[in-house]
């Protein structure tokens, strides 16, 4: 088990973090080019498929061990009256996920996926940050060591959720402090606020980021304005890489805790794909920042790693044509 003494030691994993496999992603290139079929017959799922093998490191990869991890925290910036739901939700939401109830439940189940869920202090919501910082040293430290070792070394694919009521306040005081712009930029409906509820959230998202916006780098306004399970997050996408395991981000939430590493390490988020583009309004900017093309686009706003959790059928799919195909030679088919 890994535990972070100090921000530096998080920073030299992600400076140290390994690159995909070039000769792994030159032979599964190869392989596709003998499959049966067409050249280009398959679209993205080529790319898809000789993607993931540069990750794992080999031509002829396989998909059969998916991990979903699920993160839950509560946020004192609530107290604002940021959202929809009473925090007690968060919660209730974690016995649900427990008791295998809800969505991302019967979607990592359909996708063959283990599922675990980790619940962060919920009796000790952060401060909230439009009068301190979110989180202290030690606490940041503490969600991003959870994150980091909640990771199973056996998967082979990673999708990160969360749950918490008020977190899509942080992701976009993130996204503002990251990327710029006004707060009605970043600012969405979340779980369904009306249009004085959105008025009342921009304003809490630029007074936060007005306190805390330029203090430092993404680690650094993570921990300002982020919540301990975006944190969480963080920290096991970050531990996927140092294991090879692929991951796919799930909506605007987990993006914008994955920006943090992305601005904290350029070429971070490289072993990462967007899982879905979901209905929150600002998720389609936030994706284009980081330069990921969604594999769907299903108007889906519920969190908990549901979308990223849908296409992992997509990629499983990919990987089993590149790596189940017949080549032409095997086939005893003229390739032309």
């Amino acid at each position: 088990m890994t535990a972070f003494s100090s921000l530096d030691d998080f920073r030299d994993q992600l400076a140290q973090a390994p690159t995909a496999d070039l000769s792994a992603r030159k032979e599964a290139e190869a392989r596709n080019g003998q499959l049966t079929k067409p050249p280009g017959a398959l679209g993205r799922l080529e790319d898809l498929a000789i993607w993931y093998a540069g990750w794992r490191g080999t031509g002829r990869p396989e998909l059969t061990a998916p991990q979903v991890i699920v993160f839950a925290g509560n946020h004192g910036v609530t107290a604002q009256g940021v959202s929809a739901f009473p925090a007690e939700v968060t919660e209730q939401m974690v016995l649900n996920f427990e008791h295998s109830g809800a969505a991302i439940n019967q979607l990592a189940k359909a996708f063959g996926a283990k599922m675990d869920v980790h619940a962060l202090v919920l009796d000790r919501p952060t401060a909230d940050f439009t009068q301190s910082p979110a989180m202290s040293d030690g606490e940041f430290l503490e969600a991003l060591t959870t994150g980091w070792n909640a990771v199973d070394v056996g998967a082979d694919l990673l999708v990160t959720g969360e749950m918490g009521i008020g977190n899509t306040t942080c992701a976009a005081a993130i996204a503002l402090a990251l990327y710029g712009g006004v707060a009605t930029d970043w600012t969405g409906r979340g779980t369904g606020l009306d249009d004085a509820g959105v008025a009342n959230k921009a304003r809490v998202v630029a007074e936060g980021v007005a306190l805390h916006g330029d203090k430092g780098d993404g680690l650094e306004v993570l921990r300002r304005l982020g919540g301990r399970e975006l944190v969480a997050m963080a920290g096991a996408i970050a531990r996927a890489r140092n294991l090879r395991i692929p991951v796919l981000l799930d909506g605007f939430i987990c993006c914008a805790a994955a920006a943090c590493l992305e601005a904290a390490q350029a070429g971070a988020l490289d072993h990462c794909l967007a899982g879905h583009v979901s209905a929150e309004a600002a998720h389609p900017q936030l994706l284009q920042r980081l330069d990921k093309e969604p594999l769907l686009s299903l108007g889906l706003r519920l969190g908990e790693g549901s979308g990223a959790a849908l296409a992992i059928g997509i990629l499983k799919g990919a990987v089993a044509c590149h790596s189940g195909m017949a080549t032409f030679a095997e086939a005893g088919v003229s390739d032309g």
